[in-house]
């Protein structure tokens, strides 16, 4: 039995043996000794060894269980169904985060808001269970008790009855990640913890939404799906076989006839293998989820506090707001680490003291918080330079690669975009990252051992392959032109040239240096893939579940790849899981709710592209980008810029851009800009070349040919990364550089990857030329 198995077993014979009310069945000695002998493998104690064996018997259930009447399931484990005692179960966390997170403008406040939710998610929440996060450090062993010790002031229960804190044991958290928790819970508490939760998110951040639900479930429903009584009332196999084709059927568990057109997702083959998907844990989680949102949305519930109307601070026109300006200030500070004059809402406050401790890691209260007369604790925070450390302390080739001859300790963390923008020439890129079937997947975890594996693997790939790409593709730059009134560093101290500001599941939101953007993107989609399939070993990093895709019959890599290299073989992804991103490059001084809007819609435009694909069975992440050199570039939506001023429409389809792009395809792209700059392609003839697209196929094809003879070097380069490579002639052996074209039946179009290679010739190294910091970049507006 697995590590997981044990926790699962433990967890669902603490709420038997708990019971349905408050005050435990058996005394709590007795529970503890039937926790610690499940975790030891040794005997139970005799009083609950009944309900242990129940709970073995549960788990030991074929998965390929499954009569076709129900009755049999009543006769085959009659104990099991007659069990009065049901399991709770708890869902929620943190919603709408991009509002909270992104709602100032500024650096610190930003990464203050982004620390304080992980720290909710990561060690408080857990902590509610006796969970410590790190237990090998005292002082989250010391801040977990103080959680704890807070929770039990939530309910006023007598002097003499448990605590919630005693209810709640660490092997009850099926996961915890992605900012959402899913548990189970002894059944008189479900409601309690649900409130606690979104108390939690509230008392800490005051502003930021959250949402949690619960309900109790019978035990053979933990394996079998919602079941009825009398148990023959419920919607069965037997029925399903007869009326599988009705349209409200087909849209619970699924419709049989178009699993085929998902070829990266092993989906039910038989009709049986669709309801047993659909009636498992699966159906409880769902259940869940409906009500999730339903209580997010402002419906009331018996027994719950209204959460129709969520926090709001309200603000009178006549009074001093925040910077942000949503709330009205609290306190007006002056200090040398601040701007001259500081406004502070309470919320506002909050996010920057906990920004400066993530940066800091400092445990004292700044003197400029203490001006603010406000008191609130701040606990402890974790930084993720701090956990980007503890992956290369234990990683020594990527130490190696991302330290070379710093000293980690002496490399300082970013106070501001400024300076992130000043080491890479004035711009800067977000990287907004989301994982592709996702929903696919879940549907077909029949158990809570495989929702637990299933978090915890997505979480570790997540987390581990952006420290891998970070560390693969950077290293600490140094400072120069700082001018910045209230910065504590000057010229020539050295930074961490990024910022993370989220990482939660499977969503990515990273801030990096533009010359490194694509490289890094890549490499955490491409780096996703390989943890899951176990390809890349990393200390620290095991993977549990099977992601790999079932051995089908040869795939056309030419179906979803348009980059074709004889030197480099085009992939076939076998991964179930993939990444879809959006990367904006922009000036550090684009304001941070402009960009984003753009990087979130990059991200869908990257999305959909996936999902295309996927119908030509590539199963692989995909990327779309964009470089903006002016904030005025884009006056609408990305979509609608692309349709009206990028798309031609003459005696065939013109369109001006490639984009999105399959990870194969980025990488193919990042060499033909290199093949440009090796050739010293002329500045001038890029921008021509890029303004005649428009006039026509022939026309750009004509210029494109009379530049490139008249090239003194690089040609044979030219020749073998950009026009073999993206424009080969479909009917013969020639090429029609600087166009391909898209045989989609839909709209086939002439499309080309020249105005993608001349927005991205500044940010991409040339193999000879690898100091960027020498480099100048251009700050020509594109010529539309």
């Amino acid at each position: 039995m697995t590590n997981n198995s044990h926790n699962i077993t433990t967890a669902i014979a603490w709420c038997l043996a708990w019971g349905d009310k408050q005050e435990p069945d058996f005394d709590l000695t007795v529970l503890q000794q039937m926790r610690q002998a499940l975790i030891e493998g040794k005997e139970v104690p005799e009083e609950v060894r009944s309900l242990v064996e129940e709970v073995k018997q549960l788990l030991d259930i074929p998965l390929e269980y499954c009569p076709e009447k129900i009755a049999q399931i009543q006769t085959d484990y009659l104990k099991l169904w007659e069990q009065k005692t049901r399991i709770g179960l708890v869902y929620g966390g943190a919603t709408k985060i991009k509002q909270y997170v992104f709602e100032a403008a500024k650096l610190p406040y930003i990464r203050g808001a982004s620390g304080l939710l992980d720290q909710i998610n990561l060690i408080d929440l857990p902590a509610f269970f006796g969970k410590v996060y790190k237990p090998e450090l005292t002082k989250f062993s010391i801040y977990c008790g103080e959680v704890r010790r807070w929770l039990d002031t939530y309910l006023n229960l007598p002097q003499d009855s448990p605590t919630l804190s005693e209810a709640l044991i660490p092997e009850l958290i099926i996961y915890s990640t992605g900012g959402n928790i899913l548990a189970f819970c002894p059944a008189a508490f479900v409601y309690d913890l649900a409130n606690a939760i979104e108390k939690r998110y509230t008392e800490r951040t005051l502003t930021a939404n959250s949402c949690a639900v619960g309900d109790t479930f019978k035990l053979l429903e933990i394996h079998f799906g919602l079941l009825k009584n009398p148990i023959e009332d419920t919607f069965w196999l037997e029925r399903y076989l007869q009326v599988h084709e009705k349209p409200l059927v087909q849209a619970y568990f699924g419709d049989i006839q178009k699993k085929p057109n998902e070829p990266c997702i092993s989906d039910p083959s038989s009709l049986k293998e669709a309801f047993q998907s659909r009636k498992s844990f699966n159906e409880l989680t769902t259940k869940l989820a409906i009500v999730f949102n339903q209580r997010r949305s402002g419906n009331n519930f018996d027994d719950r506090p209204t959460r129709r109307y969520p926090p709001m601070f309200e603000t009178h026109p006549y009074l001093s707001r925040d910077e942000g300006e949503r709330r009205s200030t609290v306190a007006v500070v002056q200090s040398p680490n601040l701007p001259t004059e500081t406004d502070f809402s309470e919320v506002s406050a909050r996010k920057r003291r906990v920004g400066d401790r993530a940066k800091t890691g400092l445990s004292k209260t700044p003197k400029w918080y203490e001006n603010t007369g406000l008191e609130w604790e701040l606990g402890v925070i974790e930084g993720w330079i701090d956990r980007f450390k503890d992956f290369l302390d234990k990683n020594s080739n990527q130490h190696q690669k991302y330290c070379g001859s710093y000293n980690f300790d002496d490399v300082y963390i970013p106070q501001s975009l400024t300076q992130i923008g000043k080491v890479s020439n004035g711009f800067v890129a977000y990287i907004y990252a989301d994982g592709n079937n996702m929903g696919g997947f879940i549907q077909n975890i029949r158990t809570p051992q495989k929702y637990k594996e299933f978090s915890e693997d997505v979480s570790n790939a997540t987390e581990y392959a952006v420290y891998q790409a970070l560390a693969d593709n950077l290293q600490p730059r140094e400072l120069r032109g700082i001018t910045e009134p209230e910065s504590t560093l000057q010229d020539g101290d050295t930074i961490h040239p990024f910022e993370i500001l989220s990482i939660g599941g499977d969503d990515i939101i990273l801030i990096v240096p533009a010359d490194k953007a694509l490289e890094i993107a890549k490499a955490i989609g491409e780096q996703f893939e390989k943890i899951l399939l176990k390809e890349v070993s990393l200390v620290g990093v095991e993977i549990k579940g099977n992601y790999r895709t079932e051995e089908q019959k040869p795939i056309d890599p030419s179906k979803f790849h348009r980059y074709s290299s004889q030197s480099q073989k085009a992939p076939v992804a076998h991964c179930q899981l993939s990444m879809s991103i959006g990367v904006l490059i922009t000036a550090y001084n684009t304001p941070i709710y402009y960009a984003k809007k753009l990087f979130e819609q990059l991200l869908k435009s990257a999305k959909k592209r996936a999902k295309k694909l996927k119908k030509a069975g590539y199963c692989g992440g995909t990327v779309d980008f964009l470089v903006m050199k002016t904030v005025t570039m884009i006056s609408s939506s990305i979509e609608d810029f692309r349709q009206e001023a990028l798309t031609k429409q003459t005696t065939q389809k013109l369109k001006l851009y490639a984009a999105p792009y399959t990870f194969h395809e980025l990488g193919g792209l990042i060499k033909a800009v290199k093949a440009l700059k090796e050739a010293e392609f002329p500045r001038s003839q890029l921008y021509q070349i890029r303004s005649l697209l428009g006039r026509g196929k022939h026309t750009a094809i004509l210029n494109y040919r009379y530049f490139r003879v008249r090239l003194k070097q690089g040609k044979a380069e030219l020749k073998e990364n950009f026009e073999k490579a993206w424009c080969q002639a479909k009917t013969n052996e020639g090429n029609i550089a600087p166009w391909m074209y898209d045989a989609d039946p839909k709209e086939p179009a002439y499309e080309t990857i020249w105005r993608e290679l001349v927005d991205l010739y500044d940010f991409i190294d040339s193999n000879e030329d690898s100091n960027t910091s020498d480099r100048q970049l251009t700050t020509q507006e594109t010529d539309l």
